[in-house]
């Protein structure tokens, strides 16, 4: 992510979403910095790495960079939703089957991709149909994003690929 993308999301957090402020304790200590907080809830997305990781780095706790991810994620649902986390329009459409004819992807309305996440509570019973080559059973996340971004179909599938 480059530095002004992470500069802006970091301001259109800070300005909209309370966590994301400076604030002072009773004793006159300042919170953590809006870089840290957001630092920590990337981190975690973009590396999988446990909240208890980020001590290292960030010298954060892990139940503070717990709720850093949380709050960052529920930040960008709210601020985002309804430009880029919606089904695309009509108009949209018709834009993004013009793009991939001119790419030469007659058709193809945008990109797939899919992530295998852990299924810690599976029931015992279904640990073998759920199992890949690792033996611990996923489920699978699958979304759809156009050029700009645009998630337009996301879900779970509990089967594996």
């Amino acid at each position: 992510m480059n530095k002004s993308l992470f500069m802006g999301i970091g301001h259109r957090l800070s300005t909209k979403i309370p966590y994301f402020r400076l604030t002072e304790d009773a004793t006159g200590r300042t919170s953590l910095s809006l870089l840290q907080k957001c630092t920590a809830a990337i981190r975690q997305l973009a590396y999988g790495g446990a909240a208890y990781q980020q001590d290292k780095y960030i010298r954060l706790a892990e139940t503070t960079a717990r709720k850093c991810l949380h709050n960052f994620t529920a930040g960008i649902i709210t601020l985002f939703d309804d430009e880029y986390l919606r089904h695309p329009t009509p108009e949209d459409l018709e834009r993004l089957l013009h793009t991939g004819d001119d790419r030469g992807f007659p058709g193809m309305i945008g990109s797939i991709d899919c992530m295998h996440w852990e299924w810690k509570n599976c029931p015992t019973a279904w640990k073998g149909m759920y199992s890949r080559g690792t033996g611990k059973p996923t489920i699978v996340l699958e979304a759809v994003a156009s050029k700009d971004l645009w998630i337009w179909h996301a879900f779970l599938e509990l089967q594996v690929l």
